[in-house]
């Protein structure tokens, strides 16, 4: 019988199918020995089974068929009676069990009963060279308790039929059916600073250089474009940086006391400092080039800082292709792959042990 569950570090390239994108990756990057706060996948089958067993399988199939994505209308409707049903559902007895015995090893592991975690959608199609799936599925942050993490699982599963995912597949000419919904379950980093990072230039497609950026609190205020990040470039082969701008960030998200995330000022000193320094930056700069070493292509990554103990450690928590300018010819400036693996190769291991 399938596992309901399973932990990242069981998670692989392989089992993309069962634990969608998202998780996948994050089993491969700490096969790859980079730091990945803990976590498990809820299985694409475990969702599967549900669906079949509560007849909303039935339900996606007749509401679905013949839709015309020009017809916003209809595809709303379609995709309300859908998520409804999805949501009064919700995750029936075992797999809520299964999901329960994890999040308390989880919060064993990690010393609170009631560990913040994220819970982020892992669909099968997302991150393909061909298609993107970005921001189109659910992500709760700061979630604690096994029923506000049951909740939104749920939520996650019905985000698979938003109007704009729905919208996206029948334009791209993707069968519902071959989409299926995994649900990662990761403890949450307390981050200081937290941002994204590429290894090439996302402005030019420059491939000599990893581009950091980075703001105050949780990743969401970069991610979504609610602040100007600061920006490093730092050079693939010297590892130094070649150009930093310090940008005025006068938000940040931080965790909520009962849950959640909150969007709040920051304060005029702060705001206008930089959130890493140039140390910092080359240390993530190390670990994009392991990254793009093991996956053999560049890469969209977004980290988080911890400096809430004496050690100050980088957390990644997502890698997925880059699918603007690698599809494109390589620059002639570019490193060859052996460079980038003898660089990720040879300073890896000191990086992180400097952390100590």
């Amino acid at each position: 019988m399938q596992a309901n569950v399973l932990w990242f570090e069981e998670c692989n390239a392989r089992l993309a199918q069962e634990v969608g994108g998202k998780c996948s990756s994050l089993g491969e990057l700490l096969q790859a020995n980079i730091p990945v706060p803990p976590g498990f996948a809820v299985t694409t089958g475990a969702y599967a089974e549900h669906l079949s067993s509560s007849g909303i399988e039935d339900l996606i199939s007749d509401s679905l068929q013949s839709l015309n994505p020009d017809d916003g209308t209809a595809v709303a409707a379609a995709s309300a009676q859908i998520r409804g049903r999805i949501l009064a559902e919700g995750v029936p007895t075992k797999l809520a069990a299964d999901i329960g015995a994890a999040y308390s090893r989880l919060a064993k592991l990690s010393g609170d009963s009631a560990v913040p975690v994220a819970v982020r959608s892992s669909a099968t199609a997302e991150d393909l060279p061909g298609a993107s799936f970005a921001g189109q599925h659910e992500t709760q942050l700061w979630v604690r308790g096994l029923p506000a993490v049951l909740k939104a699982a749920a939520s996650c599963w019905a985000s698979l039929y938003d109007v704009p995912a729905v919208t996206y597949r029948l334009r791209m000419g993707i069968p519902h059916r071959d989409v299926r919904m995994s649900v990662g379950v990761q403890r949450m980093v307390p981050a200081r600073a937290a941002g994204v990072m590429f290894t090439l230039d996302p402005v030019n497609g420059d491939r000599s250089q990893v581009v950091i950026e980075a703001a105050w609190g949780l990743g969401e205020a970069v991610v979504n474009g609610e602040v100007t990040p600061d920006r490093f470039h730092v050079d693939k082969v010297r590892l130094e940086v070649t150009q930093s701008t310090c940008s005025a960030k006068w938000q940040e998200y931080v965790p909520e006391a009962g849950g959640g995330v909150l969007l709040r000022q920051v304060e005029p000193a702060r705001a206008q400092a930089m959130c890493l320094t140039v140390d910092d930056a080359i240390r993530l700069a190390t670990v994009a080039l392991h990254i793009e070493h093991h996956y053999g292509c560049p890469q969209d990554i977004e980290w988080a800082l911890d400096d809430s103990t004496a050690v100050r450690s980088f957390f990644i928590l997502q890698s997925r292709p880059e699918t603007v300018w690698s599809r494109k010819r390589r620059p002639l400036v570019a490193p060859q792959r052996s460079a980038l693996g003898y660089v990720a190769n040879a300073l890896v291991n000191r990086m992180w042990t400097d952390q100590g």
